[in-house]
């Protein structure tokens, strides 16, 4: 039996304490495997309450009694708290969402949970009570001490998964970072992920090209002749399934997707424009390259619908039923 996944509560003005409450409330339903989640009891039985939901809440001092308390009550570590203020981030707010962030890992790193899921957080406060990092991957990435680029983000939902090459990087930078090296090494990591994590021994990686059509062996650009194919050459000769580069506007279509588990992208939006087209209500965050499990939901804090009932929490289970089918796969 797994230890029970740890629940950071993301920035307590968004969506994710509601559709944490909301992911208890159907863990029956959904076959989720027992969590808690890091503070903010009050921040959730009052997000729950927007839904309509009188949560129970059952405090706990070590995630090791989460799992006796699930089935009657959402187990909360910790008292730390802020007053709930939906679709109004505070400073006092922060604090608490990186709080939740930085024990939760802790625990995932410590064996006490089975992973860590993290709500959404939004980086502009976070920045103002000392989170240095561009996101909670790369946060993840220093709490594990590994480089940045050891953490590979890949989305992942019940049509497609995709891995971005370059992450949050302008697209007029996109070509000077694609680099054998770097899809190399990102595609190695995808393949032992979906190993270990997936139960996927032979990973179908598909990977895109930079340019319209590929580059037309040059006449489109020569990103894709002169450093995509001999990056995919060497990985074949290594044994991966790879193959590429294949055109990104023919890849996403329903018989494309059957020839490939992962398709491993060149920027930001090639990779996440068709996850979240397909799969935009249940599209998951998984880390991979971590020693931990972490998955997160793949919406941001959408402080705009925060406490009106109209979240969907469909990522959020998700997310959770996933870092808890990963922990299982480790576990076995």
């Amino acid at each position: 039996m797994t230890a029970p996944l740890a629940v950071s509560l993301g920035d307590p003005a968004g969506i994710a304490p509601e559709v944490i409450a909301e992911s208890w409330v159907r863990r029956r339903e959904m076959a989720l495997p027992p969590f808690f989640v890091v503070g903010g009891a009050a921040v959730l039985r009052a997000a729950a309450a927007t839904r309509g939901i009188d949560l129970p809440v059952a405090s706990i001092s070590a995630a090791s009694e989460a799992a006796s308390v699930f089935g009657s009550a959402l187990p909360v570590l910790g008292g730390e708290d802020c007053a709930p203020a939906f679709g109004e981030p505070t400073i006092e707010g922060a604090a608490l969402a990186l709080h939740s962030l930085t024990k939760a890992t802790a625990l995932a790193l410590s064996g006490e949970a089975g992973g860590v899921v993290t709500g959404p957080i939004a980086k502009s406060k976070l920045a103002a009570v000392g989170f240095t990092q561009p996101g909670q991957t790369e946060f993840l990435a220093d709490a594990c001490g590994l480089p940045h680029e050891a953490a590979v983000m890949m989305l992942a939902g019940p049509s497609l998964r995709t891995v971005p090459l370059t992450v949050h990087e302008a697209l007029a930078a996109v070509p000077g970072l694609v680099t054998r090296d770097l899809i190399e090494s990102k595609a190695r990591i995808v393949a032992r992920a979906l190993a270990r994590d997936f139960g996927l021994p032979s990973a179908r990686i598909a990977i895109t090209g930079l340019n319209p059509h590929a580059g037309e062996d040059g006449r489109m650009g020569t990103e894709d002749r002169d450093v995509i194919v001999p990056a995919i050459a060497a990985l074949q000769a290594e044994g991966l399934a790879v193959t590429g580069p294949h055109p990104a506007d023919a890849l996403f279509a329903a018989h494309a997707r059957e020839g490939y588990d992962v398709a491993l992208c060149m920027y930001h939006d090639q990779a996440l424009i068709p996850i979240k087209t397909l799969d935009f209500d249940q599209g998951v965050n998984v880390t991979l390259g971590l020693p931990i499990v972490r998955t997160s939901p793949d919406h941001g804090t959408a402080f705009a619908i925060a406490g009106k009932g109209m979240a969907s929490a469909g990522a959020m289970i998700a997310a959770i039923r996933m870092a808890g089918e990963c922990a299982a796969r480790r576990a076995a």
